[in-house]
């Protein structure tokens, strides 16, 4: 076993979009694994939209990485040292591990994966945090019934290639957005959308709302939120009475602090926002998903033997190599991923 291990820690707050220099590859030594701790040699780490909050030092559900820290992220690899009677050298386990080649994290805080039974990198999107958030938030608030009509953007993501797919398999037609006509075609041949528009043909949100009543004839019955930005205005006013909008996440807005550059200059004002969710009897939830681990033994239990046979499809889009992390981290964060968005670590 190597003596020495890489991680990118963060090496200042990004003004905007993140660049290059936000980042930092150091090396240090392999931590040697506590009482009941265990040791992990990466294999595979996630990039996730949520990661750009937490390279910002504001308020929000969860800290922030320090300046010097080691980015924040899930990742699946091998156990190479272990003082937990749970995990034994030769398993693989899943944990928050970070932008890292190894980590060491308590064995409570592990959850062990088993390579027979789909690859490892499906911990870290389909049945991982991604596909368990689309899951969860779908079930719970977006409350599904057959012949509804479903939009969900950044369709050909992780959670939302779950939602739409949840979606089809419960009677609903499922209109999809997403950045270019390639992703498009993934969402109708790939994940078995009914319809999806690329956001990037309509030049406003007028034109895309324009363009989603003639998708979606019978109204927008649930708006699953992740992007924020012109779909979100697009979409409110075709919502149906009753309509439900769980909130995911608003990556549109990300790089430019929470509310995005130049807010108060947006048709979607809030008093406007706010009577339509008035005069509509809109359910508007947000949530974050680890406020529901409780639940992720039934999302496997449902979710997994449909991965395993087939009926719900996948998609990775895999970088090679630790240091090459902050430019996939960067392409994610403008839509140039094509499905969920992975590190080959070694």
């Amino acid at each position: 076993m190597t003596d020495t291990m890489k991680h990118i820690v963060l090496a200042s707050r990004p003004d905007g979009a993140p660049t290059a220099a936000n980042f930092r590859l150091e090396e240090s030594a392999v931590p040697t694994p506590g009482d009941g701790e265990v040791l992990v040699r990466v294999h595979y780490m996630s990039l996730d939209p949520y990661m750009r909050g937490r390279m910002d030092d504001a308020k929000s559900y969860a800290a922030p990485v320090p300046i010097g820290g080691t980015m924040e992220g899930g990742a699946v690899g091998e156990v190479i040292a272990s003082n937990s009677p749970d995990f034994k050298p030769g398993d693989f386990a899943f944990g928050m591990f970070g932008w890292a080649t190894h980590g060491v994290q308590p064995a409570k805080m592990l959850r062990k994966v088993d390579p027979a039974q789909a690859p490892i990198t499906t911990s870290l999107g389909v049945l991982g945090m991604p596909g368990f958030t689309g899951w969860q938030g779908l079930m719970e608030y977006g409350r599904p019934k057959a012949g509804e009509t479903l939009v969900v953007a950044a369709a050909t993501g992780p959670v939302g290639s779950m939602v739409g797919q949840i979606a089809k398999a419960h009677g609903l037609r499922v209109v999809g957005i997403a950045g270019g006509a390639d992703k498009c075609a993934t969402a109708k041949d790939h994940f078995g959308f009914d319809e999806c528009l690329d956001h990037r043909a309509y030049p406003d949100a007028k034109s895309l709302s324009a363009a989603l009543k003639e998708a979606c004839p019978k109204g927008i019955d649930i708006y699953f939120e992740n992007v924020g930005g012109k779909v979100l205005e697009a979409v409110i006013p075709l919502m149906n009475p009753f309509g439900r909008i769980p909130i995911c996440g608003m990556i549109a807005w990300y790089n430019a602090g929470g509310l995005g550059a130049n807010a108060a200059e947006q048709a979607l004002t809030a008093p406007k926002l706010w009577r339509t969710i008035l005069v509509n009897f809109l359910s508007v939830n947000g949530f974050i998903i680890s406020n529901h681990w409780a639940n992720f033994p039934n999302f496997l239990k449902e979710v997994a033997p449909k991965v395993a046979d087939g009926s719900i499809a996948v998609q990775e889009d895999i970088t090679e190599g630790l240091e090459n992390a902050p430019q996939a981290f960067m392409d994610l964060l403008t839509g140039g991923n094509n499905g969920k968005a992975i590190v080959k670590v070694i």
